[in-house]
């Protein structure tokens, strides 16, 4: 599912079923030219498809702690070519780069100090938070914008191991 050459990524997280916001999520991506969306969890409805669907990319994502029925959001996703949600952390290869996607960080301070991944990327807290280094650390903030009054996404190029929080217009 994801494409052969993944330079850019777009990382998203807390979208918390606001539709508006993630229709200029998803602008954002496409303007940019994302070649892979990683979302951290917390879509909450399988209405989310909806937006998510016009992604011009690939897109995995991961279930967060207040996603309703995961059974029917997996399968709205999957059976509408949208993308994939897995259980967390999930690891993926993307050439020669590691990530790892969660929606809680439980496990970033072990993945952390381990020499596995290149990119760790989570959500839940609804806070930007980057860290610089080996291993790359983002939670892009929240889209949805409900508890921090801010929307906010990441851009991650893996070639320069760089990230850049975009404001999402509300």
């Amino acid at each position: 599912m994801k494409p052969e050459k993944v330079q850019k990524i777009g990382v998203i997280a807390d979208s918390h079923d606001n539709m508006d916001l993630l229709d200029k999520a998803v602008d954002i991506f496409t303007k940019e030219g994302v070649d892979l969306v990683l979302h951290a969890g917390d879509f909450i409805s399988p209405l989310t498809a909806n937006p998510l669907s016009s992604l011009q990319s690939d897109l995995v994502g991961v279930f967060g702690n207040n996603d309703g029925d995961k059974l029917f959001l997996r399968r709205r996703f999957e059976e509408e070519s949208v993308g994939i949600i897995e259980r967390g952390p999930h690891r993926l290869e993307l050439g020669e780069r590691t990530v790892f996607l969660m929606h809680e960080p439980r496990l970033l301070e072990v993945l952390e100090r381990s020499s596995v991944p290149d990119l760790i990327v989570y959500g839940h807290t609804h806070e930007v938070d980057v860290r610089n280094g080996q291993p790359l650390v983002v939670n892009p903030g929240e889209v949805g914008g409900w508890l921090t009054g801010r929307s906010t996404v990441g851009l991650v190029d893996l070639d320069e191991m760089e990230v850049e929080i975009k404001e999402v217009a509300g």
